[in-house]
């Protein structure tokens, strides 16, 4: 079973048990948090996919601790004009383990397509 989720501005693909590092998280180490926009979940086959969320369907996940990514150098130069600029970054990580996926509330394909068309038909657009 795996899900998508959406993490602090960007999407995941997680399993039970994985460990991400996720972009700096204001929870402190050994919290839970649950992450309620899920945008898929795969259960042996059965897809189910949300617009653009599943609605009930939750992620938990406990936060292992803080950290700093690797360093990226940034170089800049223009040739034969003497400009160089050389800068550094490292970015701020949060390590999670995911703990569980709940697809509570879940539908399937056939009633995410008719909501999308239930939407269309509301605003006038077919």
């Amino acid at each position: 079973m795996y899900a998508i989720v959406e993490i602090a501005g960007q999407q995941f693909k997680v399993a039970k048990d994985q460990k991400v590092y996720v972009h700096r998280l204001q929870e402190a180490e050994g919290a839970k948090i649950t992450f309620d926009k899920v945008m898929l979940i795969d259960n042996g086959g059965d897809v189910t996919i949300g617009a653009p969320a599943i609605k009930g369907a939750g992620v938990t996940a406990k936060v292992l601790g803080h950290l700093k990514g690797d360093k990226v150098i940034v170089f800049k130069k223009k040739r034969r004009k003497g400009y160089k600029k050389k800068n550094g970054h490292r970015q701020y990580l949060t390590e999670i383990q995911i703990e569980d996926i709940a697809a509570s509330g879940a539908g399937t394909k056939k009633e995410a397509k008719k909501l999308r068309q239930k939407k269309r038909l509301k605003k006038g657009t077919i």
